[in-house]
């Protein structure tokens, strides 16, 4: 399995659990799933051949992506439990 693939299908996981927080009624968390879901997802576009002429805004916008989800994260401990 190439690793594009395998961050494909964990942002499928992390958006498929957001939908379900979603459905379950908890807004913050669903933003939570969707932020790190979005960040696999521009991580693999990052490294797809086709794209190499958007590699550097592409990997700009997956590590702001993932930067806030880890402050989102940090949001989520510290007021939500």
């Amino acid at each position: 399995m190439r690793s594009s693939t395998r961050q494909y299908i964990f942002a499928t996981i992390f958006i498929g659990v957001g939908i379900y927080q979603a459905i379950k009624g908890d807004q913050v968390e669903f933003w939570f799933y969707v932020m790190a879901g979005a960040s696999f997802i521009m991580n693999a576009l990052s490294i797809e051949p086709r794209l190499v002429a958007y590699r550097k805004g592409l990997v700009i916008a997956s590590w702001i992506l993932i930067a806030a989800t880890a402050v989102f994260f940090v949001y989520l401990l510290q007021f939500k439990f």
